[in-house]
This record gives structure tokens, C-alpha cells and sequence, in this order.
């Protein structure tokens, strides 16, 4: 079982906390015969499945019209870096509905901050 921890500890990486709703840009490491290079991929996470070192997540995006989605390993040499660019709110564990919408519908809310600001003025009041 060491050999297994020590193999898993060479997958861990900074990766940023985010669930299924949220709008990612991945950079993912591209070679074309002999170069390497970095091509983001921007879009909705719309499923996360697996666990610890397996872990996947579905990210879709629509280009000139058409839907692209992706799997990637959470884990994957190729991911060079996960940005979070918007937190989304559903309900969901899984948004294969946004397959058949288009437009305006297959819109996610936004988390709201206001949250975060309320708690962080009610600690500044009381000291």
C-alpha cells in the first residue's frame, strides 16, 4: 500500500476548488509533432464523477453553433492549470439538460458575494 500512497502523491497538484455549475478555463498541453504548446478550453462543468486519483469532470462549451464537450482527468499530466472564472448556482449534480437548450436558457445564475461582504462587515463592527 506505500507504493500505491507514493504514486498518489506524485498525481497531487494546486487545484482549485469547484463544483459542477462553475464556468472553468483549462489549459491543456497540446504536441503537434515535435512542439508542445498550451490551448485553453473555456466552458461549464457539467458532471464530476469518480473519486481521490480517478476523478473526472465534463466541461462543455458551444463553438460556432455546436456543442464540444470534454472529459478530463482531475489529475491528468496534461492539465497544466484550472482557473475559476464564475461560480454557478444550481441544483444539479449533473447538467445534461443544457444539451438540448439553446441560448438564453442554457444560461447558469451566478452565486451571489453578498454573503461574503455581509460576513466580513459584521466582523469588522464588532472589533
Amino acid at each position: 500500500m506505500n507504493l500505491l500512497n507514493a504514486v498518489e502523491e506524485g498525481f497531487k497538484k494546486d487545484i482549485p476548488k469547484f463544483n459542477v455549475g462553475d464556468t472553468v478555463r483549462i489549459y491543456v498541453k497540446v504536441i503537434e509533432g515535435d512542439k508542445e504548446r498550451i490551448q485553453p478550453f473555456d466552458g461549464v462543468v457539467i458532471a464530476r464523477r469518480g473519486s481521490n486519483t480517478r476523478e473526472t469532470f465534463t466541461v462543455r462549451k458551444i463553438s460556432f453553433g455546436i456543442g464540444i464537450e470534454r472529459i478530463f482527468p482531475l489529475f491528468s499530466p496534461s492539465i497544466d492549470k484550472i482557473e475559476v472564472l464564475k461560480k454557478g448556482d444550481v441544483r444539479r449534480a449533473k447538467l445534461y439538460y443544457l444539451r438540448e437548450k439553446k441560448g438564453k436558457s442554457a444560461k447558469i445564475k451566478e452565486k451571489d458575494r453578498v454573503f461574503e461582504a455581509t460576513t466580513t462587515e459584521s466582523q469588522t463592527l464588532e472589533s
